[in-house]
């Protein structure tokens, strides 16, 4: 089953990394405070129960009880997408859910728990470098600094923290999981 991606143009390749240009994204966040490995767990919990339905959908149903006429809210389910994207900033982690390109910031459902933001990340350019295996952190950073280094040799600054791209479900074999590091470039 095909799971939906952020659309993106490819603008360069090397043996390393690509640069990609991507449109706005929509994004469920959640922040949490935890380390490296377990900050995903954590806020999966609380993104998948707004995606499975603990939300409030901006359409509505009409019920009629007796004479009167009531609108009720309703949940909504909505598909699962990837990446699953992961962020360290001073709280602690922002973790996001990537959301179908089908909703707008106006048509998506609101969330019931306030710990769930729903953001507009606007386009931007992004240097991606691939790898599978373990979503360890000596791992993200082993290939995080292999990124860094082929960036400096190529003279291509990056802006900010770098976000860990998740592409598969964690029963997914090791070996076939789907990583990417995303840094942010100026050029």
């Amino acid at each position: 089953m095909a799971i939906e991606e952020p659309e993106f143009t490819v603008i360069s390749k090397n043996e390393i990394f690509e640069i990609r240009q991507y449109g706005p994204t929509l994004v469920a966040e959640t922040l949490v405070q935890a380390d490296f490995e377990d900050a995903g767990n954590q806020a999966f919990k609380i993104l998948a129960a707004y995606i499975f339905g603990d939300n409030k959908s901006k359409s509505t149903v009409n019920a009629s009880l007796s004479e009167n006429t009531m609108s009720q809210a309703k949940s909504e389910k909505i598909a699962m997408t990837a990446p699953v994207s992961q962020i360290k900033n001073d709280a602690g982690f922002a973790v996001q859910f990537t959301m179908p390109r089908s909703y707008t910031l106006e048509s998506l459902p609101e969330p019931n728990d306030s710990r769930i933001k729903i953001k507009n990340i606007p386009g931007r350019k992004v240097a991606v470098y691939s790898y599978s295996g373990f979503w360890s952190e000596s791992r993200f950073n082993q290939k995080l600094e292999i990124l860094k280094n082929a960036l400096a040799t190529d003279q291509i600054k990056y802006l900010g923290n770098p976000t860990f791209a998740r592409f598969n479900s964690p029963f997914q074999l090791w070996f076939l999981r789907r990583n990417e590091i995303w840094l942010e470039v100026s050029q």
